[in-house]
């Protein structure tokens, strides 16, 4: 009976190992089914029928050959499944589809929508670069896995082609929106007596615009490459710099660095944690850097949350030669760049704001 009852939990336990390898090998199928439902405009044609759509109803809306019909019900249920759309019935009994949190943030009409950034992360330029990944490991080679596979680095490529430059800057640019009210929330107090701020590496300007319309009392300056600031329109407190982020950054009482050091390895980290050390005008005075960025084993994160930042830091390695840290990889970036303290603070779902005083 014993010899039984551990042969019955053995097959579960082999069973349970090769669902989670199925799980995984196929994950990819996830990503690849929400990029197809953001092409054919699925979100956008319910939100834009102001009520639940039958199967019917929405296979009627979209532009599709008839005999493609039969399989948009496949589609549909693996995003119900992954919480993407929900259904409900509707008068007459009928399944209807509705929007969900997840595909309402992704709508083309929503201004602060996310619908480039999943269709940058399945584009076929990264998802090849990925499979390079064990030619990368055997290599003796420095490079990245995205310059073994496309001859050049990720930079040089976006600018070499721009359609894919310009779905990377609007994917940042959505994600910058997409938090930025709540990115100013948390930042108010944290930025108490500052009168000036400089948003390192800050784009087009989207987060630093967003503060200085929130706190008008404070000079903002935009410091980026001269290709990307040129041209930018200024306002009274908000004024666009170009330069190199490596050699120099404008003096201000605080240094904003957004989603920008997890690009970067940990000696090019401590450059330009070096430089904006130095651009602190008010040392003594409650002069800092905050950073907002990943921290990883975020204790009070959920499972799901702790797997998306494991597989961002891969995408930072496969892509940059960057990656996400640990608040003791952190630690030691802030020390080897001269800084005496710091401070997390948890409050940006995959992302932390980290204050750090010189």
């Amino acid at each position: 009976m014993k010899m039984e009852m551990m042969n019955e939990n053995g097959a579960k336990d082999l069973l349970e190992a090769q669902a989670n390898v199925w799980k995984y090998t196929y994950n990819y199928v996830t990503g690849m089914s929400l990029r197809c439902a953001l092409e054919l405009g699925i979100p956008d044609i319910i939100a834009s029928h102001d009520k639940p759509l039958t199967l019917s109803e929405l296979v009627k809306a979209l532009p599709i050959p008839v005999t493609k019909s039969p399989h948009i019900y496949r589609l549909m249920r693996i995003l119900v499944h992954m919480g993407f759309f929900a259904v409900q019935k509707d008068v007459e009994d009928k399944e209807c589809y509705t929007l969900t949190p997840s595909s309402k943030i992704l709508l083309k009409t929503n201004k602060k929508g996310l619908s480039p950034l999943p269709q940058m992360a399945t584009d076929p330029l990264i998802v090849t670069t990925c499979s390079r990944l064990s030619s990368w490991f055997l290599s003796s080679t420095d490079s990245t896995p995205f310059e073994i596979a496309n001859g050049v680095d990720f930079w040089s490529y976006h600018r070499q082609h721009l359609d894919s430059g310009k779905l990377f800057n609007e994917a940042m640019a959505g994600d910058t929106k997409f938090v930025s009210d709540m990115v100013v929330k948390e930042l108010q107090p944290m930025l108490e007596g500052s009168e000036s701020l400089v948003d390192v590496g800050g784009g087009t300007g989207t987060m630093a615009r967003a503060i200085s319309n929130a706190l008008p009392s404070i000079k903002c300056t935009v410091y980026d490459l001269t290709q990307v600031v040129s041209n930018m329109q200024e306002t009274h407190n908000l004024e666009f710099v170009s330069g190199d982020m490596f050699h120099y950054v404008p003096s201000a009482d605080v240094i904003l660095l957004k989603w920008i050091l997890h690009d970067w390895s940990d000696q090019e980290c401590v450059k330009i944690l070096k430089q904006c050390r130095d651009a602190i005008s008010k040392k003594e005075k409650g002069g800092k850097v905050i950073i907002i960025d990943i921290v990883i084993d975020n204790k009070i994160g959920a499972h799901d949350h702790i797997e998306t930042q494991l597989c961002l830091d891969m995408i930072m390695m496969v892509l940059f030669n960057g990656k996400e840290r640990t608040e003791r990889e952190w630690e030691k970036l802030f020390l080897d760049a001269g800084f005496t303290s710091y401070k997390i603070t948890h409050t940006l779902g995959l992302r932390s704001f980290i204050e750090i005083f010189p």
